[in-house]
C-alpha cells in the first residue's frame, strides 16, 4: 500500500462520517452561532464540506500562495451534502495523480515572497485536510448539542446513536 492509498482509503471512511454529521444541519439555524466571535452554523458547515477538496488542490500547488480565507454561508442546508460530495471528488482526484515521491516532497506556503512553512506535503495534507477537517467536525458537533440535534455515532456510540444496537 503507498502513502496515497492509505490516505485515500482514510477520505473515503472519513467522508462517511462527516456526510451523517452534515445530514443534521437544520435548515432554520444556519445563522446561529454560539457567540459572536464564532462561525455561523452555515459557515462552519460549509467550511466543513469544502475542506478536503480545497486543502487537496492547494496541496497540488508548490509553492502556493496562502489563501484569503472567508466564510460563506449556504442559502440552505440542502447545499451541503453536494457541496461536501464535490469536495471529496475534488480532493480523490487531485490525490490520484500524486505518488509516494510527491507525496514525500517539501510544500511550501508562501505569503507574497515571504515563506510560511515548509513541510513535506503529505505533512500538510495530514494535518490541513485530515486533522483539521475532524477539528471542525467536532466543532459542528457541539453546535448541533447546543441547539439540541441529535449526534449520529461518528467514532462509536454518541449519546443519541449507537452502531451496535
Amino acid at each position: 500500500m503507498t502513502l496515497i492509498d492509505g490516505m485515500l482509503q482514510e477520505l473515503e471512511e472519513e467522508a462517511k462520517t462527516t456526510r451523517r454529521v452534515l445530514e443534521r444541519v437544520p435548515d432554520n439555524q444556519l445563522g446561529w452561532r454560539p457567540h459572536e466571535k464564532a462561525r455561523t452554523l452555515g459557515e462552519l458547515a460549509l467550511h466543513i464540506a469544502n475542506v478536503p477538496g480545497g486543502v487537496a488542490e492547494l496541496a497540488s500547488q508548490s509553492p502556493a500562495q496562502a489563501p484569503q480565507f472567508t466564510d460563506p454561508s449556504p442559502k440552505s442546508a440542502s447545499e451541503l451534502i453536494p457541496a461536501l460530495d464535490k469536495s471529496i471528488a475534488k480532493a480523490k482526484n487531485v490525490l490520484a495523480g500524486m505518488d509516494d515521491a510527491a507525496l514525500t516532497a517539501t510544500w511550501r506556503l508562501m505569503q507574497g515572497e515571504r515563506e510560511l512553512f515548509a513541510v513535506p506535503r503529505v505533512a500538510f495534507l495530514r494535518s490541513v485536510m485530515l486533522n483539521h477537517w475532524y477539528h471542525h467536525r467536532g466543532q459542528l458537533t457541539v453546535y448541533l448539542r447546543a441547539l439540541g440535534v441529535p449526534i449520529p455515532s461518528i467514532y462509536g456510540p454518541s449519546a443519541d446513536e449507537s452502531p451496535f444496537a
